[in-house]
C-alpha cells in the first residue's frame, strides 16, 4: 500500500467519526443556547446578543488557525500573550504618537513575527511545540510588561473603537461578525477544501507518510505558526479597541479557552483529525456558556473551573466514545466468530 492511500484510507475513516463528534456537538450548543435563553435572564435579548459575540470574538479568531496547528499534531500556548504583547505595543505606539492606521499593520506584523520564533524553534531547531509555546507565553507576556508595565493607555480613535463595539446599520448584528465569517470561510476552504488542507490532516495522521507523499512537514508548520500569530496579533488589535485600554495583561489566560474550544470541536489533541464547523460548534458553546453564567452572576473563578472541566471532558470524552465502540466491536466479532 503506497503512503497517499495509507493516508486516504485513515482520513477516510476519521472523517466519518469527526462527521458524528460534529453533530453532536452542534446539537448540545443548540440545547444550551435554548435552555439558556430560557432560563437565563436577558440571555436571549439583542443586547446580549452582540455582547455574546463581542466575548466569542477573540476565542474564534484565535481557534481558526489552532484548528490547523493542533490537525498538525503541534500546538500553540502563546497565543494570549502574542495578543497582549501586540496589545501593549499599540499602546506604546500610540502613546508616541504614531497614526493609527500605520500602528495597526505594524502589530499584525509583530504577531506574525512572534509566530515565526514559535515556528522557527518547533521547526527548524526541531524542540517540542508544548515546551516552546510554554516558554514563550511567559516570554511575551513578560515583553509586554517591560514595554508598558502596569499602566493602561486609552483614548483610541472613536470612529474605530465605535466600529469594533458597533452593529451593522439597521440590524442588531455586532460589525465584527463580518470578520469572524470571512476568516472562518478562508480557514475553512484552506483546511478542507485545498492541497493545503489535505497536506495538514496528511502531517497529523503520519508525518512520515506525509514526507513519503511529497508533502514538506517543516515548512508547512512555520507557515501555521505564523498564521497563527498574525491572527493573535488582530485579535490583540480588536480586543484593545473594544476595551479602548491597551494593557500588558489583555487576554491573559485565554489560550485555555481556545484550546477548550478547538479540542470541544472534535480536534484530536494527537493531531490528525477535525473540522471547522465543529470548532464554530465548541466555541459557540464555550463562550455561551461562559455568557450565560456571568448573567447569573457567577465568580470569574468558577468560569476558570468551567473552562477547565471543559478542556479535560473534550479531551476525555473522545477517547471514551473510541473505547466504547471498540469494546462493542470486539464483542459483536467474538458472537460472530465463537472459536
Amino acid at each position: 500500500m503506497s503512503a497517499e492511500t495509507a493516508i486516504e484510507s485513515r482520513t477516510a475513516g476519521l472523517t466519518a467519526k469527526v462527521a458524528n463528534w460534529n453533530v453532536a456537538i452542534i446539537a448540545v450548543t443548540v440545547v444550551v443556547l435554548i435552555v439558556a435563553a430560557a432560563t437565563v435572564e436577558n440571555f436571549g435579548t439583542s443586547q446580549n446578543f452582540g455582547f455574546l459575540i463581542l466575548d466569542l470574538l477573540p476565542i474564534a479568531l484565535v481557534a481558526l488557525p489552532m484548528t490547523l496547528v493542533i490537525v498538525t499534531g503541534e500546538i500553540d500556548l502563546s497565543v494570549a500573550s502574542t495578543l497582549g504583547l501586540c496589545s501593549a505595543v499599540m499602546g506604546s505606539l500610540w502613546n508616541s504618537n504614531q497614526p493609527i492606521e500605520t500602528i495597526i499593520p505594524l502589530c499584525l506584523l509583530l504577531g506574525a513575527v512572534l509566530g515565526a520564533v514559535n515556528g522557527f524553534f518547533v521547526t527548524v531547531l526541531g524542540l517540542p511545540s508544548l515546551a516552546v509555546t510554554i516558554g514563550t507565553l511567559a516570554l511575551y507576556r513578560g515583553l509586554a510588561f517591560v514595554v508598558l508595565g502596569d499602566s493602561a493607555v486609552a483614548d483610541f480613535p472613536v470612529q474605530y473603537t465605535d466600529w469594533v463595539t458597533g452593529n451593522i446599520a439597521g440590524t442588531s448584528i455586532p460589525n465584527v461578525l463580518l470578520i469572524i465569517v470571512v476568516l472562518a470561510a478562508v480557514f475553512g476552504v484552506l483546511l478542507h477544501a485545498t492541497p493545503i488542507g489535505r497536506a495538514v490532516f496528511a502531517v497529523g495522521a503520519s508525518e512520515q507518510a506525509a514526507r513519503f507523499a511529497g508533502v514538506r512537514p517543516g515548512r508547512l508548520k512555520f507557515w501555521l505558526y505564523v498564521a497563527s500569530g498574525l491572527v493573535s496579533g488582530l485579535a490583540g488589535v480588536l480586543w484593545t479597541l473594544r476595551y479602548s485600554s491597551a494593557r500588558a495583561d489583555n487576554g491573559a489566560g485565554l489560550e485555555l479557552a481556545v484550546v477548550a474550544a478547538v479540542l470541544l470541536g472534535g480536534v484530536s489533541i494527537f493531531g490528525g483529525k477535525g473540522a471547522l464547523p465543529g470548532v464554530i460548534a465548541g466555541v459557540v458553546l464555550l463562550a455561551s456558556l461562559q455568557n450565560a453564567l456571568r448573567l447569573s452572576d457567577v465568580s470569574n473563578e468558577a468560569l476558570n473551573v468551567v473552562t477547565g472541566v471543559l478542556l479535560i471532558v473534550s479531551v476525555l470524552a473522545p477517547n471514551l466514545a473510541n473505547a466504547v465502540r471498540g469494546s462493542v466491536q470486539r464483542r459483536r466479532h467474538r458472537t460472530t466468530n465463537p472459536l
